[in-house]
Protein backbone atom coordinates (compact mmCIF):
# COMPACT_ATOMS: atom_id res chain seq x y z
CA UNK A 1 0.00 0.00 0.00
CA UNK A 2 1.27 3.28 -1.57
CA UNK A 3 2.37 5.71 2.29
CA UNK A 4 1.58 8.96 0.51
CA UNK A 5 -1.18 10.81 -0.06
CA UNK A 6 -1.50 10.72 -4.09
CA UNK A 7 -2.25 14.43 -4.20
CA UNK A 8 -0.33 17.24 -6.20
CA UNK A 9 -0.99 19.83 -3.30
CA UNK A 10 2.79 21.17 -1.48
CA UNK A 11 0.60 20.19 2.03
CA UNK A 12 0.22 16.66 1.27
CA UNK A 13 3.43 16.55 -0.57
CA UNK A 14 5.28 18.01 2.59
CA UNK A 15 3.53 15.54 5.15
CA UNK A 16 4.49 12.46 2.83
CA UNK A 17 8.18 13.64 3.52
CA UNK A 18 7.49 14.66 7.39
CA UNK A 19 4.34 13.80 8.16
CA UNK A 20 5.36 10.45 9.62
CA UNK A 21 5.03 10.28 13.39
CA UNK A 22 8.47 11.14 14.65
CA UNK A 23 10.21 12.32 11.72
CA UNK A 24 9.43 16.29 12.89
CA UNK A 25 10.98 15.61 16.36
CA UNK A 26 13.92 14.32 14.60
CA UNK A 27 14.64 17.33 12.60
CA UNK A 28 14.09 19.24 16.11
CA UNK A 29 17.06 17.02 17.20
CA UNK A 30 19.22 18.48 14.53
CA UNK A 31 18.17 21.68 14.54
CA UNK A 32 20.46 21.72 17.57
CA UNK A 33 23.14 20.43 15.45
CA UNK A 34 24.44 17.42 13.93
CA UNK A 35 24.13 14.33 16.45
CA UNK A 36 25.30 10.61 16.74
CA UNK A 37 22.63 7.66 16.52
CA UNK A 38 22.90 7.37 20.07
CA UNK A 39 22.18 10.73 20.61
CA UNK A 40 19.56 11.08 18.86
CA UNK A 41 18.17 7.73 20.73
CA UNK A 42 18.67 9.57 23.79
CA UNK A 43 16.75 13.01 23.06
CA UNK A 44 13.87 10.62 21.44
CA UNK A 45 12.72 8.14 24.65
CA UNK A 46 10.25 6.04 23.42
CA UNK A 47 10.96 5.85 19.72
CA UNK A 48 12.13 2.17 19.28
CA UNK A 49 15.55 1.70 17.78
CA UNK A 50 14.16 -0.09 14.60
CA UNK A 51 11.78 2.48 13.62
CA UNK A 52 14.35 5.21 13.99
CA UNK A 53 16.80 3.56 11.81
CA UNK A 54 13.35 3.40 9.32
CA UNK A 55 12.76 7.05 9.61
CA UNK A 56 16.33 8.27 9.33
CA UNK A 57 16.65 6.19 6.08
CA UNK A 58 13.48 7.97 5.41
CA UNK A 59 14.53 11.25 5.27
CA UNK A 60 17.79 10.59 4.21
CA UNK A 61 16.40 9.25 1.11
CA UNK A 62 14.39 12.13 0.16
CA UNK A 63 16.56 14.46 0.95
CA UNK A 64 16.69 15.84 4.22
CA UNK A 65 19.42 14.51 6.19
CA UNK A 66 22.65 13.60 5.45
CA UNK A 67 24.91 11.57 7.39
CA UNK A 68 28.83 12.91 7.69
CA UNK A 69 31.61 11.68 9.43
CA UNK A 70 32.17 13.53 12.86
CA UNK A 71 35.03 16.49 13.33
CA UNK A 72 37.32 13.51 14.84
CA UNK A 73 36.31 11.20 11.97
CA UNK A 74 36.02 8.73 14.67
CA UNK A 75 31.82 7.91 13.88
CA UNK A 76 29.22 9.08 12.26
CA UNK A 77 26.53 11.78 12.58
CA UNK A 78 22.97 13.05 10.91
CA UNK A 79 22.82 17.08 9.85
CA UNK A 80 20.42 18.28 7.94
CA UNK A 81 21.06 19.29 4.67
CA UNK A 82 20.44 23.28 3.66
CA UNK A 83 16.89 21.84 2.30
CA UNK A 84 16.08 20.04 5.17
CA UNK A 85 17.43 23.59 7.45
CA UNK A 86 14.35 25.17 5.44
CA UNK A 87 12.05 22.79 8.05
CA UNK A 88 12.60 25.77 11.12
CA UNK A 89 10.35 28.11 9.86
CA UNK A 90 7.47 25.81 10.07
CA UNK A 91 8.55 24.31 13.08
CA UNK A 92 9.17 27.58 14.42
CA UNK A 93 5.48 28.42 13.66
CA UNK A 94 4.57 25.59 15.32
CA UNK A 95 6.00 25.89 18.37
CA UNK A 96 4.10 29.29 18.46
CA UNK A 97 0.54 28.39 17.47
CA UNK A 98 1.07 25.29 20.88
CA UNK A 99 1.39 28.75 23.07
CA UNK A 100 -1.98 27.69 24.65
CA UNK A 101 -0.85 24.09 24.98
CA UNK A 102 2.13 24.60 25.98
CA UNK A 103 1.85 27.37 29.32
CA UNK A 104 -0.89 24.44 30.83
CA UNK A 105 2.01 22.66 32.00
CA UNK A 106 3.79 19.02 31.29
CA UNK A 107 0.83 16.96 32.69
CA UNK A 108 3.32 14.12 33.49
CA UNK A 109 4.92 14.62 29.76
CA UNK A 110 8.98 14.26 29.34
CA UNK A 111 10.85 17.82 29.10
CA UNK A 112 14.40 18.34 28.25
CA UNK A 113 16.02 21.75 29.09
CA UNK A 114 18.01 20.96 25.54
CA UNK A 115 14.55 21.75 23.69
CA UNK A 116 14.64 25.52 24.65
CA UNK A 117 17.40 25.49 22.06
CA UNK A 118 14.38 25.13 19.24
CA UNK A 119 11.51 26.76 21.58
CA UNK A 120 12.94 30.24 22.88
CA UNK A 121 14.18 30.83 19.02
CA UNK A 122 10.68 30.13 17.80
CA UNK A 123 9.15 32.29 20.43
CA UNK A 124 11.61 35.62 20.04
CA UNK A 125 11.56 35.45 16.39
CA UNK A 126 11.27 39.03 15.01
CA UNK A 127 12.34 40.43 18.17
CA UNK A 128 15.39 43.51 18.34
CA UNK A 129 16.21 44.24 22.23
CA UNK A 130 16.92 48.05 22.42
CA UNK A 131 19.71 47.03 24.79
CA UNK A 132 22.29 45.11 22.64
CA UNK A 133 25.15 44.77 25.22
CA UNK A 134 23.08 42.11 27.56
CA UNK A 135 23.68 38.59 28.07
CA UNK A 136 21.40 36.52 30.62
CA UNK A 137 21.37 32.91 31.32
CA UNK A 138 17.62 30.87 31.49
CA UNK A 139 17.69 27.61 33.79
CA UNK A 140 15.01 25.02 33.80
CA UNK A 141 15.51 21.91 35.57
CA UNK A 142 19.20 22.16 35.57
CA UNK A 143 19.75 23.26 32.06
CA UNK A 144 20.99 26.21 30.76
CA UNK A 145 20.27 28.60 27.79
CA UNK A 146 22.10 31.77 27.14
CA UNK A 147 20.34 34.62 25.42
CA UNK A 148 22.55 37.17 23.70
CA UNK A 149 21.06 40.47 22.24
CA UNK A 150 22.52 41.36 18.78
CA UNK A 151 21.45 43.63 16.09
CA UNK A 152 19.49 41.27 14.31
CA UNK A 153 18.09 39.95 17.22
CA UNK A 154 17.95 37.42 20.46
CA UNK A 155 20.71 34.88 19.98
CA UNK A 156 19.90 31.88 22.24
CA UNK A 157 22.32 29.18 22.64
CA UNK A 158 24.25 27.18 25.02
CA UNK A 159 26.31 28.85 27.32
CA UNK A 160 29.68 30.06 25.94
CA UNK A 161 31.66 30.62 28.94
CA UNK A 162 30.84 34.56 28.62
CA UNK A 163 29.93 36.84 31.77
CA UNK A 164 26.16 36.83 32.32
CA UNK A 165 24.59 40.16 33.19
CA UNK A 166 21.68 38.33 35.08
CA UNK A 167 20.48 34.31 35.49
CA UNK A 168 16.91 33.57 35.89
CA UNK A 169 15.81 30.08 36.92
CA UNK A 170 12.18 29.29 36.65
CA UNK A 171 10.06 26.21 35.48
CA UNK A 172 9.49 25.76 31.87
CA UNK A 173 6.12 26.30 31.71
CA UNK A 174 6.88 29.79 32.94
CA UNK A 175 10.13 30.09 31.11
CA UNK A 176 7.64 29.65 27.83
CA UNK A 177 4.92 31.63 28.83
CA UNK A 178 7.72 34.37 29.54
CA UNK A 179 9.48 34.49 26.09
CA UNK A 180 6.29 34.01 24.18
CA UNK A 181 4.64 37.44 26.11
CA UNK A 182 1.40 35.58 27.63
CA UNK A 183 3.02 36.40 31.01
CA UNK A 184 5.25 38.96 32.13
CA UNK A 185 7.65 39.12 35.09
CA UNK A 186 5.52 40.95 37.38
CA UNK A 187 2.88 38.07 37.48
CA UNK A 188 5.27 35.17 38.46
CA UNK A 189 7.76 37.36 39.99
CA UNK A 190 7.26 35.39 43.03
CA UNK A 191 7.70 32.09 40.98
CA UNK A 192 11.24 32.67 39.56
CA UNK A 193 14.65 33.48 41.16
CA UNK A 194 16.83 36.31 39.35
CA UNK A 195 20.36 36.59 40.40
CA UNK A 196 22.21 39.38 39.02
CA UNK A 197 20.73 42.47 37.16
CA UNK A 198 16.94 42.47 37.04
CA UNK A 199 16.85 44.81 33.97
CA UNK A 200 19.04 42.84 31.87
CA UNK A 201 16.28 40.07 32.13
CA UNK A 202 13.18 42.40 31.34
CA UNK A 203 15.23 43.82 28.13
CA UNK A 204 14.25 39.98 27.01
CA UNK A 205 11.31 38.82 28.68
CA UNK A 206 9.39 41.68 28.19
CA UNK A 207 9.79 43.75 25.29
CA UNK A 208 6.96 44.08 22.36
CA UNK A 209 5.06 40.86 21.58
CA UNK A 210 3.02 40.46 18.88
CA UNK A 211 -0.35 39.28 19.70
CA UNK A 212 1.29 39.24 23.26
CA UNK A 213 -2.29 40.56 24.61
CA UNK A 214 -3.98 37.52 23.73
CA UNK A 215 -3.63 35.23 26.31
CA UNK A 216 -5.33 31.13 26.06
CA UNK A 217 -7.90 30.28 27.84
CA UNK A 218 -7.03 27.82 30.74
Amino acid sequence: MSRDYGQYCGLARSLDVVGDRWNLLIVRQLLMGPARYGELREGLSGIATNLLTDRLRGLETAGVIERKLSDDAGAITYALTPWGTQLREPINALVRWSTPLMIRGPAGDEFRPEWLLVALPALFEGRAPTDQSVTVGIVVDGGMAQLRATESGIDVGKPDGCELDAVLTAEAPLVLGLAAGVLSLNDVAALVDIDGDESAVRTFLEAPHQGADEKPSP
